[in-house]
């Protein structure tokens, strides 16, 4: 017997992730922009 299993993630889990991964990822891009910036002044 061919019996496919298909996992479906929670929205809410990946909602959760994304702000996981994703807040540290901008604020690192923020800093870096920022400290750029002042080299070029």
């Amino acid at each position: 017997m061919n019996t496919k299993t298909q996992s479906t993630t929670s929205p809410v889990l990946l909602i959760i992730f994304w702000l996981y991964v994703g807040i540290p990822l901008v604020l690192g891009i923020w800093e870096t922009l920022i400290k750029a910036g002042a080299l070029f002044k």
